[in-house]
């Protein structure tokens, strides 16, 4: 009778066990040190040797020439445990096994000595299914089990197992397993199964696992089945239902492009080829992610499950990006998938998803906007650190601008909003302010001295004199405008205009802050 690949080349020694270093080698000093707890806690993702590991202890602590790290394999208890038929090794699917009658027949088996070998291992597989009641009645059991007795608990949810449980356990966390391991474990199967798999296959089978090599060998299983002896890219592909770079490439043109309407036309091709658009959406927002990671980090980053030809590819693509637009285009694409669960209209969902897509990109951010509305300004001129002269690299920025920036610079908001209607000055030494304000400007004079300093490393003689507007004026108020001759002097601003020629929009209401 056939065996499925993942079942067949199931690891029967540490050493076959894919990635879990830390588990391995704490599990062998364990046993060669001869302090083997009473109770283990195996947690992590489906598909990452848990219960083969747990499998595998209960073989190095029943073998003939055990406890031993290196099960001999050949004797009686190596063979059963192995095929699963040995009678005192225990596994139990909590999945179904999970009440409190369950759990009270285990506690009454634990009390019988092994039928013959040296311990009597129970392994529970999804233990977190198991109720609070059960595992109450289980817990002086596992608490202080007779010394023939190991508990191992396989669980994808560890935090689902009662505190009072874990903390009687020893607790090991499994890891995901590397892209690359999964790649070279399914290489090494298919070279003794006689498969011919090119690279690009392989990778599309090590992804459809996620980290899990028990689905990607369940994968490669159906691969072959449908592929024979030779592995077709193409083929496994459109087995898995996944979607090649070329089709999600499509995507990355037409946003380099700005085209809405090719978005569209693919939204097209995809219902008339029957693909799942929530599928399509989740494949892109991996796509986009490794994109933005390749941005990031470049093209040999182990953060992109993917081959190096394709790790290329995808720094290639994503050279036309900023990171800024990438990551909007994650976030959109990931908000969009979201919106797809519950969408009765999935067509038009994602087809006004894609065109938000490209819009996106057609954004200018705020702070390049509010920059563009002064017009082009001179960089400001650089500073010598020992002399505090200014270098001939770039035309300086006026005075009053400088220390206005200073002034923000270091929190000192109220005075730079005084030196606004001033008249700023610069003579040999000396700092000249003449302003409508000069009594309340004297008081910040301290606030002047440190901006003063900051823009051209050494203090100046600062003279503040009364300017502009006579106390008379300044003392009674400003005749009231109409309301026609206010919006005529506000849109007459040049700073309004470029305001309004940048962002667009009308103005409905405008009033006057000195009333």
């Amino acid at each position: 009778m056939y065996q499925v690949i993942a079942r067949k080349y199931r690891p029967q020694s540490f050493a076959d066990v894919v990635n879990q270093e830390h588990v391995k080698t704490t599990l062998e000093n364990a046993i060669a040190q001869n302090r083997i707890a009473h109770g283990y806690i195996f947690s992590g993702q489906r598909g990452t040797g848990k219960t083969t590991l747990a499998r595998i202890l209960a073989r190095c602590l029943n073998c003939v020439q055990g406890p031993t790290n290196q099960p001999c394999g050949v004797c009686a208890s190596c063979v059963e445990i192995a095929s699963g038929g040995a009678m005192d090794v225990i596994e139990i699917d909590a999945a179904s096994n999970r009440g409190i009658n369950e759990m009270r027949e285990l506690r009454e088996n634990v009390r019988y000595r092994p039928a013959r070998d040296r311990y009597k291992v129970f392994i529970i597989d999804e233990a977190h299914q198991i109720t609070n009641e059960a595992f109450n009645a289980l817990l002086k059991t596992i608490e202080e089990p007779p010394p023939w007795v190991v508990f191992v608990l396989c669980t994808t949810e560890a935090h689902k197992i009662p505190t009072t449980i874990a903390s009687r356990c020893q607790h090991f966390s499994f890891r995901s397993i590397d892209f690359e391991e999964i790649v070279s474990r399914m290489e090494r199967i298919c070279r003794e199964e006689g498969i011919e798999a090119d690279q690009e296959a392989l990778a599309i089978l090590a992804q459809a696992g996620e980290g899990s090599l028990r689905d990607s060998l369940s994968a490669l299983d159906q691969a072959i089945a449908r592929c024979g002896a030779k592995l077709n890219s193409a083929e496994v592909r459109s087995l898995l239902g996944a979607f090649s770079l070329d089709s999600l490439e499509q995507v990355a043109q037409a946003l380099v492009d700005g085209a809405p309407g090719r978005m569209l036309e693919i939204v097209d091709d995809l219902e008339r080829n029957g693909h799942n658009v929530q599928h399509f959406t989740r494949e892109l927002a991996r796509y986009i992610r490794n994109l933005l990671v390749a941005k990031i980090a470049g093209s040999d980053t182990r953060l992109i499950a993917a081959s190096p030809a394709q790790r290329q590819r995808l720094a290639n693509i994503a050279a036309q990006f900023s990171e800024e637009d990438l990551t909007r285009y994650l976030q959109l694409t990931l908000d969009l998938f979201r919106d797809l669960q519950q969408s009765l209209q999935p067509r038009f969902h994602l087809e006004i998803g894609l065109v938000k897509l490209v819009h996106a990109g057609k954004l200018t951010s705020i702070e390049q906007a509010l920059a563009n509305l002064g017009g082009p300004q001179p960089p400001p001129k650089a500073i010598s650190a020992r002399s505090g002269a200014p270098s001939s690299e770039a035309p300086p920025l006026p005075v009053k601008q400088r220390l206005h920036a200073a002034l923000v610079e270091l929190g000192m908001r109220h005075t730079a909003d005084l030196i606004e209607d001033s008249e700023v000055t610069e003579a040999t030494g000396e700092l000249q302010f003449v302003t409508p304000q000069a009594p309340l400007l004297k008081m910040e004079t301290e606030n002047l001295n440190q901006a003063v300093r900051k823009i051209i490393g050494k203090p100046l003689k600062i003279k503040i004199t009364a300017g502009g507007a006579s106390a008379a004026e300044a003392e009674s108020p400003e005749p009231k405008m109409q309301p026609d001759e206010l919006s005529a002097r506000a849109l007459s601003n040049p700073e309004v205009q470029k305001f309004r020629e940048v962002f667009g929009g009308d103005v409905r209401h405008i009033r006057s802050l000195k009333e």
